[in-house]
């Protein structure tokens, strides 16, 4: 019980620091293959912490 909820607290977390128009500039302002890379990231560990809470 324990190990889901400090994985739903870091899934909280990453969801709310990682919202806004704003962090998708600044991502393609870096180059476009900085931001493919950075979403690819964020979708494989959400994906990854979704498969983890229904393990």
């Amino acid at each position: 019980m324990k190990n889901h909820l400090t994985q739903a607290f870091v899934f909280l977390v990453l969801m709310i620091t990682m919202t806004g128009c704003s962090v998708v500039g600044d991502i393609f302002e870096a180059g476009l293959w900085v931001g493919v890379i950075i979403v690819v990231l964020v979708i494989a560990i959400v994906f990854w912490v979704i498969k983890k809470l229904f393990k």
